[in-house]
C-alpha cells in the first residue's frame, strides 16, 4: 500500500471512532439523560462508602440502586467523575460526589478512602506490597487483578449482583477527608449548545477570545505538569474545553468565569471527546464558518494510550489540523509516519509552556 492509501485507512479508522463515540453518547444520554451543569462535592460524609472507578455507567446505575437505603454512600473516582452530571444519578441522596484525583493517584486515594473500591474498567495500578486496601477492592467486567475479588457478568435481564460487596462496605470505616469544596462540570454538547447564545455573544464581543481543547489522558511523569502550568498561564479571556482524566491537571484551579461561563468546561469521560467535536461543529455553524480550522480554537491534547489515539484519529477524520500532542509523541509513530502527520495535518509535539502558548495564541488570532 502507498502512503496515501495507508493514510486513507487511518482516516477511515477515525471515521469509525466518531461513529462509536456517537453510539456511546446516544446510549448514555438516552438511558440517563443529558449531562447538565453540576456542582460536584469533593468532601466526605461519616457513612461507610463505595468508591467506583472506570467508565461503565451501567455498573454505576446498578450500584446506586442496590446501595439505596443501606447506609452506604457512593463516590466516584477518576474517569467516573462525569457520572455526577447525569440527571438519573443525581436523584440518589447517597451519591455524595467525587473522591481523589486521576487514576495514577489511586494507591494513595484508596488507602485514605477506607471503604470498598469497585473497578468497572481500566485503569488499575498494581498495589504496593504494603497497601492495606487489597482486600477492599472488587473488579467487574473486563477489569481484574490478582488478589482482587471479581464480580461476574449480569444474567440476562438482571442487574449485576453487588450484594456481597455492599455487605462488606457496611463493615468499613468512613472515608478520610482529603479535600473539601466543589468543582463544576457537565458541559457536554447538549448543555453547551443550550448556552449557545451566551457563548456566541461572548465570542463576538471579544469576552472570549479563544477556546483551548485540552482533553486526553493524565499520567504520572513529571512532564505532565506542563498542562497545569499551561492552564494557569492562559489569559483570562480564554476557555478550556476538556474531556478525559487530563482535566485533573487543572480542574481544581481557581480559574474563574467569563460572563458566568466557567473557564474550564468539562464534557466528561475520554469518550465524551465526541461532545467537544459536536460543540466545535455547532460553533462553526453559529459563526457562519465553512471550515473547523477557522474557529478560534487551539488543540493542545495529552495522550497516554489507545483511547486517546482514536480521539486523535477522529479529529483528523473531521479535518482538524495543527493539533499539538504531548507530553511526548507515541513511540509507535516512526519518523516517516510523523512526517506524514506533520505534512498532511500540521501535527506537532509540545515544547515549553511559554513558547507553545505564544504560538497557539498567534495561530488562533490569525484566523
Amino acid at each position: 500500500l502507498s502512503v496515501d492509501e495507508l493514510t486513507a485507512l487511518v482516516l477511515e479508522t477515525g471515521k469509525y471512532g466518531v461513529q462509536v463515540m456517537a453510539l456511546l453518547d446516544r446510549a448514555n444520554t438516552s438511558s440517563y439523560g443529558n449531562p447538565e451543569i453540576t456542582k460536584v462535592n469533593l468532601g466526605v460524609r461519616n457513612n461507610p462508602g463505595i468508591l467506583i472507578s472506570g467508565h461503565d455507567l451501567k455498573d454505576m446505575e446498578d450500584l446506586l440502586k442496590q446501595t439505596e437505603g443501606t447506609g452506604v454512600d457512593v463516590y466516584t473516582h477518576s474517569e467516573m467523575l462525569p457520572a455526577n452530571y447525569y440527571p438519573a444519578f443525581k436523584k440518589y441522596s447517597h451519591f455524595v460526589g467525587n473522591y481523589g484525583s486521576s487514576w495514577w493517584h489511586q494507591t494513595e486515594d484508596f488507602e485514605n478512602f477506607n471503604g470498598i473500591i469497585l473497578f468497572t474498567t481500566n485503569c488499575i495500578v498494581p498495589p504496593r506490597k504494603s497497601s492495606t486496601y487489597i482486600d477492599r477492592v472488587y473488579t467487574t467486567g473486563a477489569s481484574g487483578f490478582e488478589g482482587f475479588k471479581h464480580i461476574g457478568d449480569r444474567k440476562e435481564g438482571q442487574p449485576k449482583d453487588f450484594s456481597a460487596m455492599i455487605e462488606h462496605a457496611k463493615k468499613c470505616a468512613a472515608p478520610k477527608e482529603i479535600e473539601t469544596g466543589e468543582i463544576v462540570g457537565g458541559f457536554a454538547h447538549n448543555q453547551v449548545i443550550a448556552l449557545a447564545d451566551k457563548v456566541i455573544e461572548a465570542v463576538e464581543s471579544g469576552a472570549i477570545r479563544k477556546f483551548f481543547v485540552m482533553g486526553g489522558c493524565d499520567g504520572r511523569m513529571n512532564g505532565r505538569n506542563y498542562y497545569t502550568e499551561f492552564a494557569q498561564k492562559l489569559p483570562g479571556d480564554t476557555v478550556i474545553l476538556t474531556a478525559g482524566c487530563a482535566k485533573y491537571r487543572y480542574n481544581k484551579l481557581p480559574l474563574g468565569e467569563i460572563n458566568g461561563i466557567p473557564r474550564v468546561l468539562d464534557a466528561g469521560q475520554c469518550n465524551d471527546s465526541y461532545s467537544l467535536v459536536k460543540i466545535a461543529l455547532a460553533l462553526k455553524e453559529a459563526l457562519g464558518l465553512t471550515d473547523l480550522n477557522d474557529l478560534p480554537i487551539a488543540y493542545n491534547i495529552a495522550w497516554y494510550e489507545q483511547k486517546a489515539v482514536i480521539v486523535l484519529l477522529a479529529l483528523l477524520y473531521l479535518g482538524v489540523k495543527n493539533i499539538h500532542l504531548g507530553p511526548t509523541l507515541p513511540a509507535f509513530l516512526s519518523p516517516n509516519v510523523v512526517n506524514v502527520l506533520v505534512n498532511n495535518f500540521g501535527i506537532s509535539g509540545i515544547t515549553s509552556v511559554d513558547e507553545d502558548m505564544k504560538l497557539l495564541l498567534e495561530t488562533v488570532e490569525s484566523k
